[in-house]
């Protein structure tokens, strides 16, 4: 049975919230699982503006639609933490990036439960 720890974003400083400063592909690094092992990844965005901003959220490379996980979805003004991905498994050095219509509107947060 795999042990799993909990892990902050790589994309992350210290477990503190990454602003999605690309407004287009590739984007702003969210989190890149291991070369081994896997990662369970939870992703929450909030919009820390007045006006709505889209988000696409890039799963190891830019392909449209096929490595998109979110594409353009809109993240009201002002909002709490709208959950993204909750649980989705990535491994083999995959990278998630995002980006937003409007530079540094949203903020991801999250983690990863790293089985190696």
């Amino acid at each position: 049975m795999a042990v799993y720890s909990g892990a902050v974003l790589s994309g992350s400083t210290n477990g503190r919230p990454i602003p999605v400063v690309a407004v287009a592909t590739p984007g702003t690094a969210i989190h890149q699982a291991g070369a081994s092992g896997l990662d369970e990844v939870y992703l929450w965005a909030t919009n820390v503006t007045g006006v709505a901003a889209t988000l696409t959220v890039e799963f190891g490379g830019v392909g449209d639609p096929g490595d998109h996980l979110v594409k353009a979805y809109s993240i009201p003004a002002n909002s709490l933490p709208i959950p993204i991905a909750l649980g989705q498994r990535i491994s083999g050095s995959v990278a998630i990036k995002a980006f937003s219509g409007t530079a540094s509107a949203i903020n991801v947060t999250g983690y990863a439960n790293l089985s190696r």
